[in-house]
């Protein structure tokens, strides 16, 4: 039994379901805020088969995994020649960072010889 109704018999009688909304709407009064209607909002009724609803959970979940592996699956291997571009690259990175810790140094270092002197 689910929500007080058989789910092995095909039929619900009119009595089972008004039992069902008392209990739905006496829920509702205890959750209602003031701004929220007197009557409890009716459950939303989907009238797909089952097939299409659970289908349709299955091509979500099939986009949410597609949609994970997408990237990883976008980056390639990097070929020889873009490899040595990049090794050039950060090799002038690292003599341009040299070079301009060494005018620091030489800057504090006459700084520090004038302010003695």
């Amino acid at each position: 039994m689910a929500d007080g109704v058989d789910l092995s018999r095909k039929f619900v009688s009119e009595s089972e379901l008004d039992e069902l909304r008392k209990k739905r709407q006496e829920e509702w009064e205890k959750v209602r805020k003031p701004d929220d209607p007197e009557e409890a909002p009716e459950e939303a009724y989907d009238p797909r088969s089952l097939f299409e609803r659970l289908q349709e959970q299955k091509d979500k979940k099939q986009e949410e995994y597609d949609e994970q592996f997408k990237f990883k699956n976008m980056v390639k291997g990097l070929d020889e020649d873009e490899s040595s571009f990049l090794d050039e690259v950060s090799r002038q990175q690292s003599l341009i960072e040299k070079h301009r810790r060494d005018e620091e140094a030489k800057e504090i270092k006459e700084y520090r010889i004038s302010f003695c002197t």
